[in-house]
C-alpha cells in the first residue's frame, strides 16, 4: 500500500546541509576508480568468455541456457552505465560520458541520452505523478486517478496488473532499446549521428555474433532468453524502491531530505543483494547522494539512517521478498476499483 504521508514536519534544507557536510568530511564522495576498472574490465571479460562458449558449445541446443549468464551480465554493465550516469566513476564528465555511451550504445543497445533524461528527471522528483516520467502514464498505473481513465484492454490489464508485472518485465529490455531509438526523434543531428550510430553498432554486432556461432533457430531462442531475463533482472532492481511509498501531491513542497528518503525503500541483505541489484538497494543514500560511488553505499548507509533517527524522519528498510509485496500490494490496490 502506498504511504501516507500528509503535512510532512515542516523542516529547512539546513536538515540535510549537516548530513552533507558529514558525508564530504568522511571522503565518501571521493572517486573508487580501481573498484570500477576492476568492476568493469572483469564484466568485459566474462561477456566475452560466455560468447566463446556459446560458439564452442553450438552443436547442442543447450547452448540456449548461456542466455542466462548473458543476462546477469548484461544487467551488470546496466548498473556500470547507470553509475556512469551520475558521474560515480570518473571525475570528468567527458570520460563518464564516454563510458556511458559504451556501456549502454554499444553494449546493450540502450540510449545513453535517453536513459540520463528519463532517470534525472526520476531523481529530481521521485514518485512525483506530474514529474517522474517511471510513474507518469504508460502500460501500467500507478495512481487510481490514472487506473479510471483507462478502458477496454487498458482497464484490463490495470485490474491484473500486480499478478502481470513479472511477464511483462520479459519485453523491457526490448522496451529499452525501442524507447533509445525513438528518443532521438527531433534531438540535434549531432546527437542523432552519434547514439544512432552506436545503437547500430550495437544490433549489427549482436546479430552478426549470435547467427554466426548459431544456427538461426538457436540464435533466435538464445536471444530470447537474453534479452526476456535482462529484462526482468534490470526491471526487478528498479521495481521496489518507490513502488507504494509516499508520493508528493502536485502542491506539495518537500526538501531535498524528505523528497528523497519519503519515497524511498531501502532492501535489506549483504553482498549477495548488493551484487544482484547493482547497489539499488541503498535506495535512500543513492538518491540522497547520487555521486557516490556504489561501494561506498553499504558505509554511507549508518550515518543516514543515524541522521534520519535524529530530524524525525521515517526511515524505510524492509527484506527482499517484502520489498516485492509492499511494490506489488500497491500495484493491486491501484487497480482494485476496476475490478469492482
Amino acid at each position: 500500500m502506498t504511504l501516507a504521508v500528509t503535512d510532512p514536519p515542516v523542516r529547512t534544507a539546513s536538515d540535510f546541509g549537516p548530513l552533507a557536510k558529514r558525508v564530504r568530511a568522511a571522503g565518501l564522495l571521493e572517486r573508487r576508480r580501481g573498484y570500477y576498472v576492476r568492476a568493469i574490465g572483469l564484466n568485459l571479460a566474462a561477456t566475452a568468455g560466455v560468447w566463446a562458449l556459446v560458439g564452442w558449445a553450438s552443436a547442442s541446443w543447450w547452448v540456449v541456457l548461456l542466455g542466462v549468464p548473458l543476462a546477469l551480465l548484461s544487467t551488470r554493465t546496466g548498473f556500470l552505465g547507470h553509475d556512469a550516469g551520475h558521474r560515480q566513476i570518473a571525475r570528468s564528465p567527458r570520460v563518464n560520458r564516454a563510458l556511458g555511451l559504451f556501456l549502454g550504445d554499444v553494449m546493450l543497445g540502450m540510449g545513453y541520452g535517453w536513459w540520463n533524461d528519463k532517470h534525472n528527471r526520476h531523481h529530481a522528483n521521485p514518485n512525483h505523478v506530474d514529474k517522474d516520467p517511471d510513474v507518469g502514464e504508460g502500460v501500467l498505473a500507478w495512481t487510481r486517478e490514472q487506473a479510471g481513465r483507462r478502458r477496454g484492454a487498458g482497464a484490463w490489464l490495470i485490474r491484473h496488473q500486480a499478478g502481470l508485472f513479472f511477464p511483462l518485465l520479459l519485453l523491457e529490455g526490448l522496451n529499452l532499446q525501442v524507447s533509445s531509438v525513438l528518443y532521438l526523434r527531433g534531438k540535434a543531428w549531432r546527437e542523432r549521428l552519434l547514439e544512432g550510430t552506436l545503437l547500430a553498432v550495437h544490433l549489427v554486432g549482436y546479430l552478426v555474433l549470435a547467427f554466426t556461432l548459431l544456427s538461426p533457430g538457436k540464435a533466435i531462442v538464445l536471444m530470447m532468453v537474453h534479452q526476456g531475463l535482462f529484462g526482468v533482472h534490470l526491471g526487478a532492481a528498479f521495481a521496489h524502491n518507490h513502488k507504494g511509498m509516499a508520493m508528493p501531491g502536485p502542491d506539495e513542497k518537500w526538501d531535498h531530505l524528505r523528497r528523497q528518503v519519503l519515497t524511498s525503500r531501502n532492501v535489506r541483505g549483504g553482498v549477495v543483494n548488493d551484487w544482484l541489484l547493482g547497489g539499488l538497494n541503498y535506495q535512500i543514500e543513492h538518491h540522497l547522494f547520487p555521486s557516490v560511488p556504489r561501494p561506498v553505499l553499504r558505509r554511507l548507509q549508518p550515518i543516514v539512517r543515524e541522521h534520519c533517527e535524529r530530524v524525525g524522519l521515517p526511515y524505510t528498510e524492509t527484506g527482499m521478498v517484502e520489498s516485492y509485496r509492499q511494490a506489488l500490494g500497491h500495484m493491486h490496490e491501484v487497480g482494485e476499483p476496476l475490478r469492482g
